[in-house]
């Protein structure tokens, strides 16, 4: 069939199928509205109009399951809870708000208890070992190399089984920790050997200000509880 005004008829396409998983796209909305549900108005039951059939009441996602959830900016509610391992690179949030640091755990010996430990705490970055001794040579870790302040190190020994005037005859190259027994007599003791991390600047104890933020050198070497990942302030540029 052939029109002088419009041209031959050509049948009309359906086009092709696409069923790829693409892009939503829009205008983002700022409103904190609920997800609705697709509406399932397939009733059986024939109506009197029978251009019309019942209407389901419209239903909106009150709980939702899903596989993986990207969030790009924030996350906001009441309660989360999770089942498995939360990692995140900052944490703003009420972990601690007095600073103590601690653990609870399970009470290794007494069902139905738990035991609570709060760390010591000092004006230092400090680090330790202790061990039992006999003889007169005390052998520092290997690792303690480049770690640590040799002319930090300090020890205490307690001595075992009897008196024993014991003292500390020389410190070898932050190695070697050498004792003696005054009375001349063998050497068994417990000894404890501390020192300061010598991997940054030294700790500033007192210094003047309101918040964490104030702190005169430098933060990139500290987490300090109850600013870093509790309470987040603003951070000292």
């Amino acid at each position: 069939m052939t029109d002088s005004l419009f041209g031959p008829f050509k049948p009309g396409s359906p086009g092709k199928q696409d069923c790829s998983d693409g892009q939503a796209t829009g205008l983002p909305s700022g409103n904190f509205s609920y997800i609705q549900k697709a509406f399932n108005n397939y009733a059986e039951t024939p109506t009197p109009n029978p251009y019309s059939k019942p209407q389901c009441p419209p239903y909106y996602h009150a709980t939702a399951q899903i596989d993986q959830l990207q969030v790009n900016a924030n996350l906001t509610g009441a309660t989360a809870t999770f089942s498995g391992t939360v990692t995140a690179p900052t944490f703003s949030g009420n972990i601690n708000v007095q600073a103590w640091k601690g653990f609870d755990i399970k009470h290794p010996n007494k069902d139905g208890h738990r035991l609570r430990h709060i760390c010591m705490e000092g004006p230092e970055a400090g680090v330790y070992i202790r061990g039992k001794c006999k003889g007169t040579t005390i052998t520092c870790p290997t690792y303690w190399q480049g770690l640590v302040d040799p002319e930090s190190i300090s020890v205490n020994l307690t001595p075992i089984g009897c008196y024993q005037e014991l003292f500390v005859e020389s410190i070898e190259w932050g190695k070697r920790i050498q004792i003696r027994n005054n009375l001349g007599g063998p050497i068994e003791c417990f000894y404890t050997i501390t020192a300061q991390r010598i991997d940054g600047e030294p700790l500033i104890v007192e210094y003047e200000g309101e918040t964490p933020a104030k702190y005169p050198g430098s933060s990139d070497q500290f987490s300090i509880s109850g600013y870093d990942y509790d309470v987040r302030g603003q951070k000292k540029k």
